[in-house]
This record gives structure tokens, sequence and C-alpha cells, in this order.
């Protein structure tokens, strides 16, 4: 059977959220499938975990310069394994479909990208819940974050109908897409001058 057969995203949905409730709440983790395809999507999501809290912590005031300083390079890291974990999800998608004619129609979104999207997703509905349910905030607070919520969960049920279609038309042959690669910049010393001896700058 097709790896891709038995991925929907309704089970993707669900993994997600019962990760973050796992290593937020420290209840029990959901059982996926042990492939190379499943572990991709859980990196992916973990990076975007380790993301999600990093990134609150780097706009805080009440901390020294150096301690946002490394937390900006915690993103860096985070965000370039985020990016690894996409590509890597479409190159086992890709390699996982049977021979997909050149005549069908280009998507422009990939399989991975759609996955990484629902996993941004799953961290903004986790947190807004649970700012409906601030026993610090007010009744517009908490109406104001519900109302929020609600379409959240609008826009997730809808970019899963996405990933469905998308991956029902590529096994059919009907859709296809392609990997372009991130070819992340500033991360890279051969390519920042800012991290390498060059002095070269885009404007000379």
């Amino acid at each position: 059977m097709n790896p891709l057969d038995e991925l929907n995203a309704a089970d993707i949905a669900r993994f997600h959220s019962a990760l973050i409730e796992h290593l937020k709440q420290g209840g029990d983790p959901l059982a996926i499938p042990s492939t190379a395809l499943w572990q991709a999507i859980e990196d992916n999501h973990r990076c975007n975990i380790a993301l999600w809290d990093e990134e609150d912590q780097a706009r805080r005031r009440d901390v020294s310069d150096g301690a946002i300083a490394n937390s900006k390079r915690l993103i860096d890291g985070h965000n370039q394994r985020r990016n690894d974990a996409i590509e890597r999800i479409d190159e086992l998608v890709l390699t996982a479909l049977p021979n997909v004619p050149e005549t069908a129609r280009l998507h422009s979104e990939t399989v991975g990208a759609l996955i990484d999207r629902l996993s941004i997703l799953s961290l903004k509905i986790y947190h807004m819940d649970w700012q409906t349910r601030r026993v610090d905030a007010d009744a517009a607070h908490h109406a104001m974050s519900r109302e929020r919520l609600a379409r959240l969960l609008e826009q997730r049920a809808d970019l899963a109908w996405c990933l469905d279609e998308l991956t029902r038309g590529c096994l059919a042959g009907t859709l296809r897409f392609k990997v372009y690669r991130q070819f992340k910049m500033y991360n890279d010393p051969r390519f920042n001058p800012w991290l390498s001896a060059s002095s070269a700058t885009p404007s000379d």
C-alpha cells in the first residue's frame, strides 16, 4: 500500500494537537506509524513548537541583550531544521507517488508546506484556547479570544481540506508539485557576507 493512502489531514491535525498537549501538559502522545514520512512530520512539528516558545522569549524586556541574541540564534537553528523537515516530507511524498504526468496541474504549495501550516495553526489554536480561559483576563478578552479561536478552527478545517485534495490529486495524477528548496541564505557564510570575511554587500 502506498503510504500516502493512509496520510490524511485529520490524522495529522490530531497528532499535532496531541504532541502539544504531551509537551505542555504531560498527556500521552498519540501513536503514529514508524515511517520516515511520519518522523519528518514529527520533526517539523517539534521545531515549530520550539520556535513558538523561543519567539515569545525573544521579545522579553526583563533580560539582557545577550539573552535575546542567544534566543535569536536558537530561532535560526530551529527554523533551519523546520525547513529541512518540510523538504524531507516533500521528498518522501514525491518518492512514494507514482509517475505523475507533466500534464498534471502544478500546485503552488507542496504537501510539506501545507503540513507545516497545519502545525503552526495547531499552536495558534492551543494558545488561543488558553486565552479563552485565562483567569487574569476580563470577559471582553475571553469573548475576543473565542471569536478568534473559531476563526482559527475554520482556517484549519479549510487547510486540511486543501491538503487532502492535493494528496488525492497527486495520487490520481491530476495534480503535481515541485520541491524548489528554501535556499536559506542568512545561515550560510557562503551567502551572508556578515558571517564571512567578505566585505561585499548587495549594494556593491
